[in-house]
């Protein structure tokens, strides 16, 4: 942080004057435009576009009340985390996912889960296709579909977990030592699982979730169509699910 942008925040803790608050607000809004370009490419069919920047808006100034420049992380960190996560909150509450969306997709992860008990690996598009007896369209379409909740709900834990690394900022999210106990056992569980997934695996779970790529811009990259770059995050996802156990609902909605 520049002595700026310090002074600026000891100003603002001492007099809580709306006109800096205003300033903060006004250097840091790209932050929610980001997040909220981030989300609506997932979540676009289903919630405005103009609504989550309204969330974000309100995750942002949240975030600047609650932040305490002392606590040695970058305020565009804090905020980046209370932004998407006032956004995840409000998009919860909409009750987005539809049912018949939510049956597919235990539909689809049951298919799934037999193959793989079966034949000991994922089954491809078309043989998924060919086992519920539809279209590869429409198989194609359910795997996007189903990605939805789980790339907000697996981002949403990743992110949560770094905020978690680096300090609680706040007394009301702080932790007792069952949670702690408990955060470090799913973190563990989720780094094994993910060191155990093929290479195609990591490098999908690695660009979208720790380099931010989009699921076209990946497919770009391994050069396959971003079809199979979902079908393949889908595949990850649910292996992480079925390693987590007990924890498992921590990826998704339901």
């Amino acid at each position: 942080m520049s002595e700026m942008d310090n002074n600026l925040w000891i100003e603002y803790e001492k007099t809580k004057d709306s006109n800096i608050r205003e300033q903060i607000i006004m250097e840091n809004v790209h932050l929610v435009k980001y997040v909220a370009g981030r989300l609506n490419a997932h979540v676009g069919n289903y919630v405005d576009y103009e609504d989550l920047i309204s969330y974000g808006i309100l995750g942002l100034i949240d975030a600047i009340d609650k932040y305490d420049h002392k606590k040695g992380v970058k305020f565009e960190t804090y905020a980046s985390l209370r932004i998407r996560g006032e956004m995840i909150d409000n998009i919860r509450k909409l009750d987005w996912v539809p049912r018949n969306l939510r049956q597919k997709n235990k539909l689809l992860e049951q298919t799934c889960n037999d193959y793989e008990a079966q034949y000991g690996r994922q089954p491809t598009e078309e043989e998924l296709a060919e086992i519920l007896n539809v279209d590869i369209d429409e198989i194609q379409d359910m795997i996007k579909k189903s990605n939805i909740s789980t790339l907000i709900s697996l981002d949403d834990y990743f992110e949560q977990n770094y905020e978690q690394q680096t300090k609680e900022l706040t007394a009301k999210n702080s932790e007792t030592p069952e949670k702690m106990y408990e955060n470090n056992e799913v973190r563990d569980i989720l780094i094994k699982g993910i060191e155990e997934l093929s290479e195609k695996q990591k490098t999908v779970i690695s660009l979208y979730y720790f380099e931010g790529l989009t699921l076209r811009e990946i497919s770009r990259i391994l050069e396959v169509s971003e079809s199979r770059v979902s079908q393949i995050h889908s595949n990850s996802v649910r292996i992480l699910k079925n390693k987590l156990g007990k924890y498992k609902s921590i990826l998704f909605f339901n």
